[in-house]
């Protein structure tokens, strides 16, 4: 959070320069030397009147003050600075009170001062009466009335700073746009996308799922539109029409058109705004006979479909994003009297409620009687607690159950049977799922989606909102199918998780790509089965273990394996496969006795069993348990080479070449490092392509650089290392070669950096449940991060915390960084 920026009462002042378009064209390559004085003018009346900028965007400003007066002051000297030369600028102040955020400011006041500054012409300082109450009553101010502002919220009191002459300041004219409770919040890039789709072609719609806040968005830009169209901007709302017969007199008596209505269009420049057109697609041939008639005219439509005639440029949207999201509900909120601030508790109100504007508004209003928190823990199922809608809102927007309810009813008996059945989905899913799970087919899938209640993400893959997901679980129930399809569902991603481990040695980065996109459904699918099939979920979790292991699920996996052996009388592979995960999993989480005996155990069973693969898998990982978890080098060793024997005799190189990379790594340990260099090098020319093989023998080089001291090829090494580990997906890897970056850039000198980056890895373990000690490795952290400690001095600790809160992401960024990678 900015630390500069002014709190409390807040003066905003936004400016922007009136004709730029037309000034670049005017003044070519001259243009630019006229925007940098422009910029240098602006920035020196900011900073002689004590205003601080927030934000510039092209050639538009942005500014606070704390105190109105020097507001006026510096807009004055930006007008006045800028009245013998070409560039003019429109200026709009307004004082509110703001929130401060991680981002910055957000709420109304800010979207009122922007508004004020747009209604502004070049040369022209436009203020709101906050500001105006503000200021002494000898100041030179002209009245300009109440004008409609673009935000389509109640009239505003303007005035004009200084007697110029102007003409009528651009505000809501021609146009029948509806009062609106409160501004937009958010949604500026979609503003301007939709008002340039619009300023290019004729026919835009708006597609979403109900309460994604297609309406609201859709008036806000017919708002952006008014003065660009000769004859006017006209809202025409459908949601109560059922007879698609009717939609053409509809249109007609929001114009006052007679009853020709493509001859009263022909020759005017109208924009109409047709809102709610998803249960009146029978008509839309309407439209396009009105399109054809009219060349003038463009339509701006919101529907759940889009209207599939030509010319149509379908806009899908998105539910809101974080930021945006928050703001809404902060803003709803203290509209109800419940003073919220923004913090993690609102965010995760707002991903609960998949960031639906509706939904918010709805959950917002819930802060009369319920705190966030308390709001939070009530939110287990959101269509329950979400009733009670604005009484001035249409019927089906009331509710969010009403919301849904309204786009469900659209559908054919066969689609709603199919929305039921894939409401057995816990995250997203794949297009073959569904039709495996569901007998869905491309055809009823592609309906769903055209009603926006399936969303296309990429990579064959759909996505069913949350609170649309809890209706269909409602009619699944109802339906009397739920079994039948929880065990399906259950069925075909114990399928997947079965094929991953199979392949998991070929292709491990695909297949923890894969299941990580699953990991959701193969949750619910563990849940399910534990209930119900315990040998068969003792058999799930056994192939998920490890991944689990791999992406850092440390403490769910170890939570999860637990449960399933313990419920489970079976024997045989699927116990021998789980006790394997297990003791691997138990080891990470501080449980290292533990985990050592159960993988001892499934050593032994699968010997019992036969089984040689299995039995060095199980070896290797007891051979890293021992010298990660507990620094027994020499029992260590001699596992990793019983392994080798074992992969050997089956004549499996790769199987050979992890079980070496496990001596390698008992070799760094004792400082062996000649020998640790050799295997390593050997170990590059046996991975063939084999991201994870080659991540280690990076590593290993690495380590046995900074043995020696050599932190410049030890940084370049960890860094190699580092990109390996991103590919294949290892957290925990992932987090050692930042570590390893932190020692090797404390030996250059950048003590605070590595500090920082060290910090953020341990604030990563503590997250995971983790806390990995192997001696050598502690000895190398000591070493050179306690070398960083003392060269910091008093900062050290400034630096550490710096770390615990970074992101780990960022930290990884911050890493790379560091990292000079040759290139071939």
């Amino acid at each position: 959070m900015r630390s500069d920026l002014p709190s409390g009462t807040v003066t905003f002042l936004f400016t922007d320069v009136a004709g730029s378009t037309r000034l670049l064209h005017e003044h070519g390559d001259a243009y630019a030397d006229l925007l940098a004085g422009h910029h240098a003018t602006v920035r020196s009346a900011l900073s002689t009147h004590s205003g601080v900028e927030v934000d510039t965007q092209g050639d538009a400003f942005f500014a606070a003050f704390a105190r109105a007066s020097d507001a006026v002051e510096a807009a004055l000297d930006i007008r006045d600075g800028l009245h013998d030369g070409p560039i003019r600028v429109r200026i709009g102040i307004h004082t509110g009170e703001p929130l401060i955020t991680q981002e910055g400011y957000i709420g109304l006041d800010v979207h009122r001062a922007a508004r004020i500054a747009a209604a502004a012409h070049g040369g022209q300082v436009v203020l709101s009466r906050s500001t105006r109450e503000l200021l002494d009553a000898d100041d030179e101010v002209r009245d300009l009335g109440e004008h409609r502002l673009k935000d389509l919220i109640e009239a505003e009191r303007l005035f004009q700073l200084g007697d110029g002459e102007f003409p009528a300041l651009r505000t809501l004219d021609a146009t029948n746009l509806p009062v609106a409770a409160s501004p937009l919040l958010g949604r500026g890039r979609e503003v301007a996308e939709l008002v340039g789709l619009l300023r290019d072609g004729r026919l835009v719609t708006i597609t979403g799922p109900g309460g994604s806040g297609k309406t609201r968005l859709a008036l806000q830009v017919a708002a952006e539109l008014v003065g660009t169209a000769s004859d006017g901007v006209f809202w025409v709302p459908l949601g109560s029409l059922t007879d698609p017969a009717l939609v053409s007199s509809e249109i007609a008596q929001a114009l006052g058109a007679p009853d020709d209505l493509n001859g009263f269009l022909r020759d005017r420049d109208v924009v109409l705004l047709l809102d709610n057109f998803e249960h009146l697609l029978a008509a839309s041939r309407t439209v396009a006979d009105m399109l054809a008639a009219a060349a003038r005219l463009r339509v701006l439509t919101t529907s759940r479909a889009p209207l599939r005639i030509a010319g149509e440029a379908e806009y899908p949207l998105d539910p809101l994003d974080r930021t945006d999201a928050v703001a809404l509900f902060v803003e709803r909120a203290r509209a109800v009297g419940r003073d919220v601030e923004a913090s993690p508790t609102v965010e995760a109100l707002c991903a609960r409620l998949d960031s639906l504007p509706l939904a918010i508004e709805l959950a917002a209003a819930r802060m009369r009687l319920l705190a966030p928190d308390a709001l939070l823990a009530r939110l287990e199922r959101a269509l329950p607690l979400l009733t009670d809608g604005s009484r001035d809102a249409p019927e089906r927007q009331r509710t969010l159950r009403a919301t849904i309810e309204w786009s469900y009813n659209l559908l054919d008996d066969d689609s709603r049977r199919l929305l039921a059945r894939l409401a057995v989905f816990a995250g997203s899913f794949p297009v073959e799922a569904a039709e495996a799970v569901c007998d869905a087919t491309l055809g009823d899938l592609s309906s769903l989606v055209d009603l926006s209640l399936l969303k296309p993400i990429g990579d064959e893959r759909l996505l069913m909102l949350e609170t649309i997901r809890e209706y269909g679980l409602e009619r699944l129930t109802e339906s009397g199918e739920e079994a039948t399809l929880r065990v399906r569902h259950a069925q075909e991603f114990a399928r997947l998780a079965e094929r991953a481990y199979e392949q998991r040695g070929e292709a491990e980065s695909e297949w923890s790509n894969r299941l990580d996109r699953d990991h959701d459904d193969l949750r619910a699918a563990l849940d399910w089965l534990s209930k119900t099939a315990p040998d068969a979920a003792l058999e799930l979790a056994g192939a998920v273990g490890w991944f689990w292991f791999t992406r850092g699920y440390l403490a769910e996996g170890d939570t999860r394996l637990r449960a399933t052996i313990a419920g489970s009388d079976t024997n045989g592979r699927a116990l021998a496969r789980a006790l394997t995960a297990s003791g691997s999993l138990a080891a990470r989480v501080g449980l290292v006795d533990e985990g050592r005996m159960r993988l001892i155990d499934a050593v032994t069973r699968w010997k019992k069993l036969g089984d040689g693969k299995e039995t060095a898998a199980a070896l290797e990982a007891l051979g890293w348990l021992l010298v990660y978890d507990a620094g027994d080098d020499a029992a260590a060793l001699s596992i990793f080479e019983e392994a080798h024997a074992v992969w050997h005799e089956l004549g499996e190189h790769v199987g050979e070449t992890r079980a070496l990379v496990g001596v390698c790594q008992v070799l760094v340990a004792l400082g062996e490092v000649e020998r640790a260099e050799a295997l390593s090098h050997d170990l590059l020319q046996r991975a063939n392509g084999d991201v994870r093989t080659t991540h280690f023998a990076m590593h290993f080089l690495a380590d046995c650089s900074l043995i020696r001291g050599d932190c410049g090829e030890a940084k370049q090494r960890y860094g190699e290392s580092l990109r390996a580990a991103l590919e294949i997906g290892d957290v925990i890897e992932t987090s050692i070669e930042v570590q390893g970056v932190a020692m090797a850039i404390a030996g250059e000198g950048q003590s605070a950096r590595a500090l920082e980056l060290a910090a953020a890895v341990e604030a990563l373990w503590r997250s995971l449940g983790t806390d990995l000690h192997v001696t050598f490795w502690d000895r190398l952290l000591e070493r050179y991060l306690g070398e960083a400690r003392a060269a910091a001095g008093i900062d050290a600790d400034a630096a550490w915390a710096r770390g615990r809160a970074l992101a780990f992401d960022d930290a990884v960024a911050l890493a790379l960084q560091e990292v000079v990678v040759p290139t071939t």
